[in-house]
């Protein structure tokens, strides 16, 4: 074992980095297999305006059992959010069948505490403030202020949730157009998926504040590919000149944010001196865990665009989102009807289904989606399509809650085990 760990320990020229991030960006195999991951916001039921105390938060998820029945990983992010994380399964239905059982699961051994679960894209009331003490997270908060946009990281590390997809890749051959699809599919998707009306306690204006968090922030970091030819070299490309966020001690393991805007090419090359070394493979890896497109290489395809949304919203986003990319027939349709609105991110964030050409591309997905779907899934993605059709998405009825009731109306509704349906158009 010591040669590899001395390999893995050397530092990196330049050819070397761009070498080791293209062969593990992707890899071949066939597509079908589907990981799910949930995020949720966490509530007090008789408080919702506070923070659940860390304290608590630990103490009711250690006792869960150490292996849900459906598989998932329970993790909790920086502002308390509890995410799930399901393992790779056969198809999307098997995979929201466990996530759903294990959701259930989870949700039991919190309301013993009176605590919810609200899987919406951004808090609708409580302002963005971290509760998870993990280093990781305070060095990311340091960096993010440091490099200026304090407001939008810690927003986007405690504010707001999702629901991720992780997919195969596909054959080598196919690559490109996968994931340039993948991309093309982004803004339709977050029309679709729009969660996200009100946070910090207001309407903001946007569909998908999420989104918008995520837009607000470094593009060099969170910002799209480009869609060129070979995504596994752009990957490549796109890591090194990411700037480095954090640098972890090679023997305690600590992270220790960094305070300037160095890419990561600038450390390799001996341009910037961090942590008062060169960097290694190590160290290369773990800078790949702190870059968030939207569609993340990580040897399958993350697809990272969703807003987290209630029942029955998120079984059915996973199942068109993994329809449209999966299934070749659904995938053609897609990518024609998606074409017109490819790239326009923040239109889909700020007007969703108001847009007419993103409404029309939606509708035409769904409708391709629809055909393809696991049956078990069905019921589902038609009554998601209905709400489409309709210039709908699942944030509207979070919107009436908090216009009926207050924001805090809101965020104890999104605990639910769903929303009510919106309101008519004309009636809001």
């Amino acid at each position: 074992m010591a040669p590899v760990i001395e390999e893995r320990a050397a530092a990196l020229d330049l050819h070397a980095a761009r070498a080791h991030v293209t062969a593990t960006a992707l890899r071949p195999g066939p597509v079908g297999t589907v990981g799910l991951e949930l995020e949720a916001h966490l509530v007090d039921l008789d408080a919702p305006a506070s923070r659940v105390p860390w304290p608590l938060v630990r103490e009711v998820l250690d006792a869960l059992p150490a292996l849900l029945p459906g598989g998932s990983r329970v993790t909790v992010e920086p502002g308390g959010q509890v995410e799930l994380s399901g393992p790779p399964l056969a198809d999307v239905a098997a995979a929201v069948s466990a996530l759903r059982i294990d959701r259930d699961v989870v949700a039991a051994a919190l309301a013993g505490e009176r605590l919810g679960l609200a899987p919406v894209g951004a808090d609708p009331l409580r302002r963005p403030r971290r509760v998870n003490p993990a280093a990781r997270y305070a060095a990311m908060e340091a960096h993010f202020t440091a490099l200026g946009c304090a407001a939008a990281g810690s927003a986007m590390m405690t504010g707001t949730a999702s629901l991720q997809l992780n997919l195969e890749a596909g054959p080598l051959g196919g690559w490109g157009e996968r994931v340039a699809l993948a991309h093309q599919l982004g803004p339709v998707l977050v029309a679709v998926s729009a969660c996200s009306p009100v946070a910090d306690g207001r309407p903001t204006g946007w569909v998908s504040s999420r989104q918008r968090v995520w837009g607000d922030l470094d593009q060099a970091r969170c910002g799209p590919l480009l869609g060129r030819a070979d995504p596994a070299r752009e990957w490549a490309e796109y890591a090194l000149a990411a700037p480095v966020m954090l640098v972890r001690d090679p023997v305690t393991g600590d992270a220790a944010p960094v305070r300037a805007r160095v890419p990561f090419a600038a450390w390799v090359a001996g341009a910037a001196a961090l942590g008062g070394r060169r960097p290694t493979t190590v160290d290369l890896d773990y800078h790949l865990t702190t870059l968030f497109p939207p569609v993340r290489p990580r040897g399958y395809l993350e697809i990272r665009y969703l807003d987290a949304a209630p029942e029955p919203w998120w079984p059915a986003l996973a199942a068109v989102t993994a329809t449209l990319l999966d299934d070749p027939m659904a995938a053609d349709r897609a990518a024609a009807a998606s074409a017109p609105v490819a790239g326009a991110w923040d239109r889909a964030a700020r007007a969703g289904l108001a847009d007419p050409p993103l409404h029309a591309a939606a509708r035409a997905c769904l409708a391709a989606a629809r055909d393809a779907v696991p049956a078990p899934l069905r019921p589902e993605v038609e009554a998601l399509a209905e709400l489409v059709d309709r210039g709908h998405s699942p944030g509207d009825a979070l919107l009436d809650a908090a216009r009926t009731g207050g924001p805090a109306a809101a965020l104890l509704a999104a605990t639910a085990p769903t929303l009510p349906a919106p309101t008519a158009p004309e009636a809001r």
